[in-house]
């Protein structure tokens, strides 16, 4: 009967299923690397609906350069409660310990005209190294 088959090298079972899973494998990191952006977005809205929580680095600042007034009442228009809002606001940078934030932000919220005002916080990367050793005389860490 051998002269009815060629000869051939015959695989064994163990070898197909291993090439079959080491290609299972390569095609779920392509399709999780180029479908990354979208999973990534779909956890991040998972994870704030279940906790009701904010998941660090989906929001982001923009610091613009504007010639004058009127350029940055231009750019700043904004909607609230389905109106276009173009109010001019005064920007105040507030420099504290990392540790106190929740409670100036807590603070801003009591007396702050807005329903929902702009708190947003930066952590301070490098700086002077005087001026971060003042920071710490002056707001003392409680």
């Amino acid at each position: 009967m051998d002269w009815l088959y060629p000869r051939f090298h015959k695989e064994s079972l163990a070898q197909i299923l291993c090439r079959l899973g080491l290609f299972v494998i390569c095609m779920g990191m392509v399709l999780t690397m180029s479908m990354y952006p979208m999973l990534r977005a779909l956890c991040v809205q998972l994870h704030s609906a279940f906790t009701g929580s904010y998941v660090p680095g989906h929001h982001s600042v923009l610091l613009i350069n504007c010639p004058n007034e009127q350029a940055a009442k231009d750019i700043g228009r904004y909607y609230w409660k389905g109106e276009v809002q173009d109010a001019t606001e005064i920007l105040m940078f507030v420099k504290t310990r990392t540790s106190k934030i929740q409670r100036v932000t807590d603070f801003v919220k009591s007396v702050h005209p807005y329903e929902t005002p702009e708190v947003l916080s930066f952590p301070v990367e490098d700086g002077s190294l005087p001026y971060m050793k003042w920071m710490d005389e002056a707001v003392p860490d409680d």
